[in-house]
């Protein structure tokens, strides 16, 4: 591993300037499996009905490109660039996709094209950049796409910053030079999936003038507890190997986790990685699902504090990459900039604040749900009461004391809960559980708790998140290799005891939110209280189904887990599980699973 020095970053934002900031070197442009594209300033037109993929859409009209276009920040860095616009078009309202991921060629753009998870070739140009809109579409219908590689990414000048203070300056920047170019109306929105969505909060909250809508689509607010610390556990495989591990440019890497061991918890540096969504007053369209394993808790909340009194909410049933090419959700999306960036009046007001989608494990899913406000029903936060002597989850509270335990060494141990189901319903938001736990060793302990549905023979149900991958699924299921990856189960969570205490302002019922200011170490065989918050769902269970709770000292449920996106099996989370887990069970104990239970009549 790459040895990490501290260094302060040269002329920081006032919210930076208290802060010791870790870099690493960066990945050289020369490492890109395939390039990216050599620095080429200059101007290129795409004719209509050119194509520029294998088997993709020709384009519906003449595309103006300016390749590598140089863009100075208020700091003297410069970002590159590219433009796509209608050829021969007056001014057009422009929308910004700010990316770490190269916004032309290089490995995600080819490695991890939408095409690869069931997208029709037929329905992209080939131009669109990895998790963003293409060129060709908004174009035709009177755009233009500004496709902007980060700081320290791409061709871009200075060091790569991971969000944060310089993150959103350096978008405000970027839509404040683009509102003042000659081919824009001054009309600015931003649109995107993942880090373009997360680029998009930070850049709003920091309230350019010229920025008129936003579309983030999935995208995490708080990576420290969704991402890097979830429960209070180190995981950074994802980001190092996965995300970071491919990315690539000409100056250092700021070291995201390396800041994490040496800072792990709650303060200035974390808090500026959060944006000030309640300061986010322009029109907002807001995508999440409750399949995504990264964004989904983050996206929700940010909806509900978004300061935007003009902000809508809509919870699909697919995967983000798939959800994001599809023609009629970007007709809805088209509508919504039309009205913000174009002063259009059509009709999009009148448009549901929420919709929302119910996933079903034997039918078709329910999806586009209308409701006034997120969460979409006044769901009650029933109890289902663990019952260690019958291995059941019960409505009444047990009236015996019962324990049931794993050996933490053991790969395979796990304490399972089973609920009949006993009514038709749904579980739509987040849940909680409420544990009393002790260990046999050790001074901590880690817990994942993890929901899935079976039928009465024990058969596990899922949902596909890529519906052109049914019978691909279908064929690995019946062959034995699915993974987590592959299928959505259920919602999950995890829990490190030294992390247990709350945040009262923010906790819930049903979405206990983790201080992270302090560690408070266990003692063995002295129980300990535990919420572990698990991520919003929204399922359909039926009569006669078995809803099932599994317990266990590492990532579980009853699927291998997902391999990382190069292909290699999931490394093993480091815990700091010893001896025996104990969970208590019974009248006093008051372990139990808090469900977001509405009954369907």
């Amino acid at each position: 591993m790459t040895a990490r020095t501290p260094e302060e970053h040269a002329g920081p934002p006032e919210s930076e300037q208290q802060m010791t900031v870790l870099f690493r070197p960066g990945n050289p442009l020369s490492l890109s499996e395939p390039p990216i594209p050599e620095f080429s300033p200059g101007t290129r037109l795409l004719p209509a009905a050119s194509v520029h993929a294998e088997g993709a859409r020709p384009l519906p009209v003449d595309i103006e490109v300016f390749d590598d276009v140089s863009i100075a920040l208020r700091d003297g860095t410069t970002l590159c660039a590219d433009v796509y616009r209608p050829a021969g078009a007056g001014p057009v309202p422009a929308i910004l996709l700010y990316t770490i991921y190269s916004k032309r060629g290089g490995y995600w753009n080819t490695n991890v094209n939408a095409t690869r998870f069931g997208v029709p070739a037929e329905q992209l140009s080939g131009l669109q950049p990895f998790e963003a809109l293409d060129p060709a579409e908004w174009c035709q219908h009177g755009y233009a796409l500004v496709v902007v590689d980060a700081r320290g990414t791409g061709h871009s000048g200075g060091d790569f910053r991971f969000l944060g203070s310089t993150t959103a300056e350096d978008v405000a920047d970027v839509v404040e030079w683009t509102a003042a170019q000659t081919w824009c109306t001054s009309k600015v929105g931003m649109a995107g999936n993942s880090y373009l969505a997360m680029a998009q909060w930070a850049g709003a909250a920091e309230r350019p003038p010229h920025l008129a809508a936003i579309a983030p689509w999935e995208g995490t607010t708080d990576v420290f507890r969704d991402i890097l610390m979830r429960g209070g556990i180190p995981d950074l495989a994802f980001h190092d190997a996965d995300i970071v591990g491919h990315l690539y440019g000409k100056g250092r890497f700021e070291d995201l986790t390396g800041t994490l061991l040496s800072t792990p918890h709650e303060g200035a540096y974390w808090a500026d990685k959060r944006p000030e969504l309640e300061s986010i007053e322009v029109p907002a369209y807001v995508v999440a699902s409750w399949t995504n394993s990264l964004h989904t808790r983050s996206t929700l909340r940010a909806y509900e504090r978004l300061g935007s009194e003009e902000k809508w909410l809509r919870i699909h049933n697919t995967h983000e990459w798939v959800d994001i090419a599809d023609p009629d959700r970007l007709t809805d999306l088209r509508r919504f900039f039309d009205r913000y960036l174009k002063n259009e009046p059509n009709g999009w007001e009148s448009t549901p604040r929420v919709r929302y989608s119910i996933l079903e494990f034997e039918d078709r899913d329910l999806v586009d749900i209308p409701a006034l406000s997120y969460p979409p029903v006044d769901a009650t936060a029933t109890p289902l009461h663990l019952d260690a002597n019958s291995g059941s989850l019960v409505r009444g509270l047990p009236t015996e004391n019962g324990t049931v335990g794993y050996d933490t060494a053991d790969p395979t141990a796990v304490a399972r809960f089973v609920w009949p189901v006993d009514m038709e319903c749904m579980l739509l938001g987040p849940l909680n559980l409420h544990l009393r736990v002790e260990t046999s060793g050790g001074d901590d302990l880690d817990l994942f708790a993890s929901v899935h549905v079976t039928d009465a023979d024990g058969t596990v149900r899922y949902h596909v998140p890529y519906p052109a991958r049914q019978a691909a699924v279908a064929a690995l299921a019946s062959d034995g290799r699915l993974t987590a990856s592959d299928v959505y189960l259920g919602p999950n969570g995890r829990i490190r005891a030294s992390r247990r205490a709350l945040d009262p302002r923010r906790s819930t019922s049903l979405a206990p939110y983790l201080a992270h200011d302090r560690d408070e170490p266990v003692s063995p065989h002295e129980p300990v209280d535990l919420e572990i918050g698990l991520w919003p769902t929204g399922i359909h269970l039926r009569p006669g189904q078995r809803l099932v709770l599994e317990i266990a000292g590492r990532p579980g449920g009853p699927l291998p887990p997902s391999p990382t996106v190069t292909g290699l099996p999931a490394p093993e989370l480091p815990t700091r599980n010893t001896g025996r887990h104990t969970i208590h069970t019974g009248p006093h104990a008051g372990s139990a699973l808090l469900v977001p239970l509405v009954a369907v009549r």
